[in-house]
């Protein structure tokens, strides 16, 4: 069974993108899971805070994380870039900097968005290029998905609603599962 955990760049109720992994979720291949997880209730970084322990939220996300085949990123895009609190929750993640290794170093990353403008979240994306880079992750580029026009894609309820944008993101996270399947084998992706 390959495992991967979701998190969602936003905490608004209501979130696109929180609507887009709980979309992911429910359309993994066989043999494969995403298990939502949470960024709520990470505290504001403070090297002071972390001087006294790292949060116990903190802790069990990384754990979490180390413990996956892969890590999918859902990311809305502020002011042309990263949230602030997704950045903050990475940030978090990343420390004590001895952990950047179990947590991220080689673990398969892949990073998709939804946003309510015509540019889906390109550019929140590519912000989140040399992060991964300097935390080491092997980032999967072989597939992109930016979901545009969000509010025309999912209903009240937050059910996508748009059967391209299903077929999309199916086939991007087949192309996910099967590259961090042959990264957990430590074989070439195209040879899995």
């Amino acid at each position: 069974m390959t495992k991967l955990i979701g998190l969602s760049g936003s905490l608004r109720q209501g979130s696109y993108n929180t609507a887009l992994l709980r979309s992911a979720a429910g359309m993994m291949p066989a043999g494969s899971e995403l298990i939502v997880e949470t960024i709520r209730g990470i505290p504001l970084y403070d090297a002071d805070l972390e001087a006294e322990g790292i949060p116990e939220k903190v802790t069990a996300l990384k754990d979490a994380i180390a413990a996956a085949d892969g890590l999918l990123l859902v990311t809305p895009e502020y002011n042309n870039s990263i949230p602030g609190v997704f950045k903050n929750a990475i940030d978090w993640l990343s420390r004590p900097d001895a952990d950047i290794k179990r947590v991220f170093g080689n673990r398969p990353v892949a990073v998709i968005g939804a946003s309510p403008g015509g540019f889906g979240t390109i550019l929140s994306q590519n912000a989140w290029l040399p992060v991964l880079r300097t935390l080491k992750a092997d980032f999967w580029a072989d597939g992109r998905l930016m979901v545009s026009r969000a509010g025309a894609v999912f209903n009240q309820d937050g059910s996508l609603t748009d059967q391209k944008i299903e077929d999309q993101l199916r086939k991007f996270l087949g192309g996910f599962v099967v590259f961090a399947r042959a990264a957990r084998q430590g074989a070439p992706a195209d040879s899995a």
